[in-house]
Order: structure tokens, then sequence, then C-alpha cells
């Protein structure tokens, strides 16, 4: 089963918030949607669940478009906290399990199942205004988990998580992406994107700007070039090839035009004196969204 999102277009008053997504989120598959802040993430997400509606473009799972019956297949879970904080965690739990058609018996086991693996099984009986903003993320993804979807869509899950919580989450994800669950997530922590996604989006002002593997990604991005010489600030400037130069103590990393032949730098930098380091690298996903951004 896949989560499509086909040409969503949103706006607001003169701000065009979405225009024209679209990508597909394929069974077993983690998908990191990166951006930043009013890129138009949330606002995807939230039609895809029916908190909001588009102005145009369909939102299909399995290829159906969703409506009230495939939406209770989905688990969401808001970037804003969205669970009541005087109410118990296994009561809440419980209880959301319920709306989902569980017995009584089957939600109570699906609350503790949870709380137990995301670590706050010890919590069951504390409010969630309680808990630590940590565990006020580990319940949430547990609200998301509960009723066993089919689809997760998760607006940044790793928030303000210790780094033991982060790598249960990840394990989390991991698991249900190989029981053929499609797993949406956004997220600013692109190291953790970099390390977790099978593919990856980057959408800036509302539209999508790139997508791909994270290899496919930082094949398509400038090469960087790392030059560790005590040659003056400058020496690379006038080397064909060099499209941008960031002069560091004892280091210099350059940015290469494609099909850049190397030798000729090298060869100014040893006119300065030894040369300790030489490596080429493709950007990591940090890199790749500021150029993509900047873009």
């Amino acid at each position: 089963m896949s989560l499509e999102i086909d040409h969503l277009s949103k706006q607001y008053g003169s701000v065009r918030a979405l225009d024209g997504v679209t990508f597909t989120v394929r069974p077993g598959e983690v998908y990191g949607f990166v951006g930043s802040n009013g890129a138009g993430k949330s606002t995807t997400m939230r039609i895809a669940v029916g908190v909001l509606a588009a102005d145009s473009g369909t939102v299909r799972i399995a290829g159906h478009p969703v409506d009230a019956e495939t939406r209770r297949r989905i688990g969401y879970m808001p970037e804003e906290r969205g669970l009541y904080p005087k109410m118990k965690v296994g009561e809440q739990l419980r209880y959301l399990a319920r709306l989902h058609g569980f017995s009584a018996a089957s939600a109570a086991r699906a609350a503790e199942t949870w709380t137990d693996r995301l670590g706050v099984g010890s919590r069951r009986e504390d409010t969630v205004d309680a808990l630590s903003l940590g565990n006020q993320q580990r319940v949430q993804l547990a609200a998301a988990l509960v009723h066993s979807p089919d689809v997760l869509i998760l607006d940044e899950p790793f928030s303000g998580l210790d780094p033991v919580a982060v790598d249960v989450m990840s394990d989390v994800l991991r698991e249900k992406a190989r029981e053929g669950v499609p797993v949406l997530f956004s997220s600013h922590q692109l190291d953790l994107v970099q390390r977790l996604c099978d593919r990856v989006g980057i959408i800036t002002h509302g539209a999508l700007r790139a997508e791909g593997t994270v290899a496919d990604l930082r094949a398509t991005g400038a090469a960087h070039l790392t030059v560790a010489t005590d040659a003056p600030s400058g020496w690379a400037d006038r080397v064909p090839g060099v499209v941008h130069a960031d002069y560091r103590p004892g280091r210099t990393v350059l940015t290469l035009a494609d099909g850049t032949d190397t030798q000729p730098i090298l060869h100014a930098a040893l006119a300065y004196g030894p040369v300790r380091e030489f490596a080429s690298a493709r950007p990591d996903l940090t890199e790749l969204f500021r150029e993509v951004v900047s873009a």
C-alpha cells in the first residue's frame, strides 16, 4: 500500500503555501520530508490526514482517494502535541485504540505494548502534563501507532528527544517499514534523515525542489575538494573550475564545477608548500539542503 500526494496546492490569501506538490511514499519505504520553517511540510501532512482541505490535488492510499474510512488507517503525529494533558497516558491510548474499533482487551494490550516499547510503560498512570517533553513525544508516537496503522505520517517526531529515545524511535520506524508500512516523516535533523531514509524530498516555498535517494541527491550536488595547506587566502581563486573557496586556517574547502580537473588545483597548492590532505567528496544532505534552498 502506497501513499500518493498528487499535485497538492493551497493558498492563504496572497501566500501560496503549496504549489503542485507531488510525491509517492512506497510500501515499506521511509521517506524524509525536509524543508525550512514555512516551506509547506506541515501543510502537506495536514491535508494528507484531512485536517486541512487542499485547494486542488488529491491524496490517495493504495490508489484510492482518502476518505473518512481510509483516514482511520493512518497513524498521524502532529508537530504540535495533540494529546489531552489531564488524561492518564494509558487511559488515553486505550481510548484512541477503541476509537479505531479495538475491543477493550485489545486496546489495553496495544497501549501496554507501545508504552513499554517506547520506554514510558512506568508512566501509564501519570497524566500527560506530568511528563517531560521528551516523554510526551514518546506518548505522542504511541498514540500514532496504537491502532496498528497501515500508513504513518509523522511531523517532527524526533523533536526534543535524547539520543537513546532517537534510537528507539528510529528502530520503530524501520520495523514498521519492514512490515510494509509507508512512513512519511519531517525533520530538521538532516544527519538523521540521511541515515534513516530510503528517499528524501526537499520542499522550499511550497514546491518540491529535489527528490531521490540520499546517494542520488548527493551525486547531483557540486563536488567538494578539501585541501590541507598553509597557502594564503585567495590561492585558489583563479584556478579553473573552482566555483567557491572557503579558506580556513590550514585548510581550504573548494566547491568545484562538474568535470573539473583537480591536477591544476594540486599544482597551485604545492606552489605554496606541502599539501597534507587532498580529498574530494560529494556534499552531505545538510550541504545539499543549503544549496537547494539557496537556489
